[in-house]
């Protein structure tokens, strides 16, 4: 059986081993046959999982705060998150020179890769199954679910950091873009006073950014002892 351990970990076993093996392959192992097209899917279903779960968790809250609060769950770095409490690196197809690279522990494939099984899930099972599993992950890795744990700006934790302790502001540099038009990957270096701290990738400039700066914050914190 295909991915024996990670079917028990979601709680589902499929009946079509051909969609959880296309919803496991990243585009690096196959051009023909890869998970994209599942990703797609899966990110639209977690968007709705997502906001109908904070429409109801929060029956006061404004339209803005709800989709600030979609926002903070819905994005590369919560799914990456998801990911890795299901360890769905371990099971995915990826190219050798993709597995050289570290590619089961990146968080954009990580993430495209839960988008994608979640995608797999619904199509087989419907939206009440990849409901019932996803938001089971999520409230395993979020716990507490408030606007103040969760609408955390990294970049402006970072800055009041820097500028206490270093008397500067951090920099962030754009060191590579990959990818097609339709689905771009940003590579961000986190510079403070011209030393590199962190590279992130993200699927736009702000959440490499943000990423960048929660990883910088984690050194920082080791460095100054804070």
């Amino acid at each position: 059986m295909i991915a024996k351990q990670l079917q028990k970990s979601l709680g589902y076993q499929f009946k079509d081993e051909k969609l959880i093996t296309e919803a496991l392959t990243h585009r690096s192992y196959s051009r023909n046959f890869n998970n994209e097209r599942l990703e797609y899917l899966g990110d639209a279903v977690l968007d709705l999982i997502v906001g109908e779960y904070l429409y109801k968790l929060f029956p006061e809250a404004e339209e803005g705060m709800l989709s600030k609060l979609r926002a903070a769950l819905v994005n590369e770095e919560s799914f990456d998150k998801l990911a890795k409490r299901i360890n769905l690196g371990k099971y995915l197809l990826l190219s050798l020179a993709e597995e050289n690279n570290g590619g089961r522990e990146k968080p954009s494939i990580l993430s495209s890769a839960f988008e994608a099984l979640i995608g797999a899930v619904y199509l087989e099972a419907g939206f009440e199954k990849a409901k019932d599993i996803a938001l089971k992950l999520l409230k395993e890795e979020y716990p507490e679910i408030t606007p103040e744990n969760l609408l955390k700006d990294y970049k402006t934790t970072l800055q009041e950091i820097t500028q206490a302790h270093f008397g500067e502001v951090p920099e962030y540099r754009l060191i590579n873009t990959k990818g097609p038009d339709h689905k771009k990957e940003f590579e961000i270096g986190v510079f403070i006073n011209n030393k590199e701290y962190a590279r992130a990738l993200g699927k736009s400039k702000k959440a490499a950014q943000q990423e960048g700066a929660r990883i910088t914050i984690e050194k920082l914190k080791k460095e100054l002892n804070l």
